[in-house]
């Protein structure tokens, strides 16, 4: 597998705190990552300098070998990672299609009768075809969760960055939003996932990534990293679950 997104000495301050400190990652054409750590690591601003939310005070973000962070404004490679965030960020007056339709139309140009079919496709994917005319407030939590990666997927990205998608949720719901991003895991999408479900990560992760401090402290395979973490850091933060022991 060739490389498609590359960090190098990545630095973030907030003020005086630096939330990541000289990242360093590499990251495959068709990997799954997984991001684990404590709360307050830097897990979610790592996606978020990824793809251009935030600015970063050091290093260079790169797809496929161009810069997107630091990037011109309008950087075409930034509009190739999707984003789905832990509060589905929907607009409540438009329907779940209308939703859907919104980047690829207006961002993109797309035509609608083309995009409207591939959004039916994606939808029924996931379960929601049959919902298209619904607004956000009347899905469920997972519900509106499947939307929004149908959204994201629309834009047809490079990479998929998926931040506690699940967080939010009841945890009847967690499933069927885990199972559509399984999916994606085997269609082979470039993903890097933050998530605290350590045995959905142990499932789908080709790496994983260990955060604390604002450091990448172990980067390893799952079964490696679950049964035998190479630091007390990460023995000590696996004990709060399952794998602990």
């Amino acid at each position: 597998m060739s490389e498609i997104l590359k960090i190098e000495h990545l630095h973030k301050k907030f003020e005086d705190f630096e939330v990541l400190s000289d990242i360093n990652l590499s990251i495959k054409k068709g990997e799954t990552i997984v991001i684990v750590g404590p709360s307050g690591c830097g897990k979610s601003t790592l996606l978020r300098c990824i793809n251009g939310l935030e600015d970063i005070d050091e290093g260079e973000v790169s797809l496929e070998g161009e810069a997107v962070n630091p990037a011109p404004k309008n950087a075409a490679g930034r509009r190739k990672i999707g984003m789905v965030f832990q509060s589905y960020e929907l607009f409540p007056h438009k329907t779940i299609l209308e939703n859907v339709l919104l980047a690829p139309m207006k961002v993109q140009k797309r035509d609608r009768k083309e995009a409207t079919e591939e959004a039916l496709s994606l939808l029924d994917r996931v379960g929601l075809a049959s919902r298209k005319d619904s607004y956000p407030r009347q899905l469920s939590g997972g519900q509106k969760q499947r939307v929004a990666i149908v959204r994201a997927l629309m834009m047809h990205p490079e990479v998929l960055l998926f931040d506690e998608v699940t967080a939010a949720l009841d945890p009847e719901m967690v499933r069927e939003v885990l199972d559509v991003i399984l999916d994606l895991a085997k269609q082979k999408r470039t993903m890097l996932i933050v998530t605290h479900e350590m045995s959905f990560a142990k499932a789908i992760a080709d790496r994983v990534l260990f955060l604390d401090g604002g450091t990448i402290v172990e980067d390893s395979d799952p079964n490696a990293f679950f049964e035998a973490p190479k630091t007390e850091r990460a023995k000590k933060f696996l004990q709060t679950f399952e794998f602990g022991s």
